[in-house]
């Protein structure tokens, strides 16, 4: 007991040194080229033992914050790139618009599978960090215990376990549920679907920010309904300033947002802003459905609260899935549809009656036995390590004017570059380099965002990566003396 004791002061305090060091180079205090002090002076100015200084040290090194030169010491090696502008994205029109990004969309998947192509377009986990042994056993397991093995339908809700433990993890932001509130569906996107089809009519009107992930163009079209753009801003998210004003003219019959590490932007939205968004709307009753797929994958000391944690009238419908943190391919998602629950599990009778037994069965078990906790902690300090080396990457191999977001968690950066750029041309010339991005264009429904790309940063950082940014920050230069 008393080692364990003594290993946890000895962690607490180099990630305490580490983190102050790491402020002070994201702040400039300490720029590139600066010479960190010696491990000794470290060790004697904040009393404590060489070993400990040397791994705080070391935990900077591993994230690409300083590097080690011999017999020279340490030094600060990072260094940001310029973070986007608040007023640089374009307006959005207070109309409602129609989709017309579909075949941009088709062109950035068809290319996905091509051998040798270094993926910088997907925002998945990679298999690198999957914990797929764990994950096998879960499995096994699940079938195992299972009376009938995982042979016959779920009942309609889903696996009770599995909503069990989702109720459980609720605790983590703010949320005060039971397994009676939630209903598992394929994924996140399913759970979205059958929210916003509960909730709307053909030729409705919804809200969603701008800009945002493609693939929910593909569900509001399929339910006929028209959209609503909302400026995003890359830091805090959806403008609700501006939606009030629209909500004075414009028949909004839901809002559909990400609050927490938006796609594309990375945006997280501050929780005093989502109180002020679910008051809104509350006094309006207007339905908020919210996208929470991001919201484990935070770098900060606590995971956000959602905007169901403020939400007292029922009118909050999270959607969630383990899509992007474990298993993509299990097709395990969630809702908590607050009143709207009957609409919701008649959407899905009609649509899937139950859910895939095994995988539902098999992730309730991988969540009851504590392994999700322990991979969500490696995920997130992988993913924080990563987006700083991707980000050391751009700013050492695209232009100096590169603008770039400063997510606090998720997978993605937003990047904008210069005005003359056409971020698709780019997409396509990328393409014949074995490079692959997303196109600003296919985020919103009129191609809008012209000179932006979305990089994700979620595949572990190598020689190829590297190799891979480096190529495209040779491109887009190439591009801008050509439109001089």
């Amino acid at each position: 007991m008393q080692t364990n004791s003594s290993e946890e002061k000895d962690d607490f305090l180099y990630n305490q040194i580490a983190e102050r060091l790491e402020h002070q180079i994201e702040n400039n205090t300490l720029k590139a080229g600066d010479k960190l002090i010696s491990l000794r002076a470290v060790s004697k100015e904040q009393g404590i033992s060489l070993s400990t200084a040397y791994k705080a040290y070391v935990a900077l090194e591993s994230k690409g914050y300083v590097e080690a030169r011999p017999k020279s010491g340490y030094f600060v090696r990072y260094k940001p790139a310029q973070r986007l502008k608040k007023q640089s994205f374009p307006l959005v029109s207070a109309q409602a618009a129609t989709i017309d990004v579909d075949e941009m969309i088709r062109q950035v998947y068809r290319t996905l599978s091509r051998e040798g192509m270094v993926r910088l377009s997907v925002a998945v986990p990679p298999v690198e960090l999957i914990p797929v042994a764990k994950l096998n056993k879960a499995l096994m397991e699940a079938i195992r215990q299972s009376p009938e093995s995982c042979t016959q339908y779920e009942e309609i809700p889903g696996n009770l376990n599995l909503r069990k433990q989702i109720a459980r993890y609720a605790f983590n932001w703010g949320g005060n549920v039971t397994a009676d509130d939630i209903i598992t569906t394929h994924g996140c996107m399913e759970a979205v679907a059958f929210c916003l089809k509960a909730v709307t009519e053909p030729g409705d009107t919804i809200a969603i920010e701008s800009p945002v992930y493609f693939g929910i163009f593909n569900v509001i079209k399929m339910l006929g309904l028209k959209i609503f753009e909302v400026p995003s801003d890359p830091q805090d998210g959806p403008d609700i300033d501006f939606l009030e004003k629209a909500l004075e003219t414009v028949r909004i019959k839901a809002c559909l947002f990400v609050p927490n590490f938006s796609n594309p932007t990375g945006a997280l939205m501050p929780d005093y802003r989502k109180k002020q968004l679910v008051e809104m709307l509350a006094v309006r009753e207007i339905p908020l459905i919210e996208d929470d797929i991001y919201g484990e994958m935070y770098f900060g000391k606590s995971r956000p609260k959602t905007c169901k944690s403020f939400d007292k009238n029922g009118l909050v419908m999270l959607c969630s899935s383990i899509s992007k943190t474990l298993a993509p391919g299990y097709r395990v998602g969630w809702c908590i549809p607050g009143k709207f629950w009957d609409k919701v599990i008649s959407n899905k009778i009609t649509q899937t009656v139950s859910s895939a037994t095994p995988t539902h069965a098999a992730i309730g078990n991988f969540f009851e036995t504590g392994r999700y906790d322990l991979h969500m902690r490696n995920l997130r300090k992988a993913l924080h390590t990563q987006s700083l080396r991707y980000m050391q990457a751009i700013t050492e191999h695209f232009p100096p004017e590169t603008q770039v977001s400063r997510p606090q968690g998720g997978y993605v950066f937003w990047i904008e570059l210069d005005p003359k750029i056409n971020a698709f041309k780019l997409f396509e010339a990328a393409i014949l380099q074995n490079v692959s991005i997303a196109p600003g264009q296919i985020f919103s429904t009129d191609a809008r965002f012209t000179n932006y790309i979305r990089i994700s940063f979620g595949s572990p950082f190598t020689a190829a990566i590297d190799a891979g940014l480096k190529r495209l920050g040779a491109l887009i230069k190439s591009l801008e003396d050509l439109s001089e």
